[in-house]
């Protein structure tokens, strides 16, 4: 691949952007800076700097973001921050999307990506990708409600029933649960159809991928193994 091509693929801007970048000296490869906008390169495990930042060749990236509360799961955000102010030029430039929606209010793990087949395998219906959510809830949560939500209930407007599995009590007001579907607000409207109202809601884990150690407003590229465990499905 010619190295304008490589930094353009990459996010740094339009060709034309990128031959000026290599034309200027900002582009250096184990340590040489590189002149020849048609240098050829092998990409795999490519290496290089632009301006002094280190940079990694990805043909495709994945990211996973520990989501704060108060941000948007939009470009063009209306009330709140964008989850995509929290990124750089360069990985928007890539086209990065959200990999499915986390409300405003709604904290954790958030996945984003350019890779339309990646997202598409997480978020279609049908491929049931288990989510976990913490949860505090307004009122004390009875046997009876985790019994209902074991068992499935109905959701306006949805055809269905929509039922959660490992439904555990962590305190009187404290919930976690896996959820398979993934349809509007699913985890804040099971609990409403219960009886119960949820007061704050964070998502732990997609798939087998669980949020770990990340700090709330950090992000991280996945790994390829970190890739499947997010892809991880139950088979139901």
């Amino acid at each position: 691949m010619f190295l304008e091509k490589m930094l353009q693929s990459q996010g740094f801007g339009a060709r034309k952007h990128c031959q000026q970048l290599i034309k200027n000296g900002a582009v250096e490869i184990d340590g040489v800076v590189v002149l020849n906008p048609k240098e050829k390169l092998k990409i795999e495990g490519l290496e290089f700097q632009v301006y002094g930042e280190k940079y990694t060749y990805r043909e495709k990236v994945y990211i996973a973001l520990n989501k704060p509360k108060g941000y948007e799961c939009s470009h063009q955000a209306t009330h709140h921050f964008s989850v995509f102010d929290l990124f750089d030029d360069i990985l928007l430039n890539r086209g990065i999307q959200c990999v499915g929606r986390l409300d405003q209010d709604t904290t954790g793990l958030l996945l984003l990506t350019d890779d339309g087949q990646f997202l598409q395998a997480l978020t279609h219906p049908k491929k049931h990708v288990p989510k976990v959510y913490k949860m505090m809830t307004v009122d004390e949560i009875t046997d009876e409600q985790v019994q209902q939500l074991e068992a499935g209930v109905e959701l306006r407007n949805e055809t269905g029933i929509f039922a959660a599995t490992n439904v555990t009590r962590l305190s009187a007001n404290e919930l976690q649960m896996t959820v398979h579907q993934g349809v509007y607000h699913q985890v804040k409207r099971m609990l409403a159809a219960v009886g119960n109202k949820v007061e704050s809601l964070h998502r732990q884990q997609i798939g087998k991928f669980d949020l770990e150690n990340l700090a709330e407003g950090e992000w991280i590229f996945l790994t390829e193994e970190q890739i499947q465990r997010a892809k991880q499905r139950d088979e139901i």
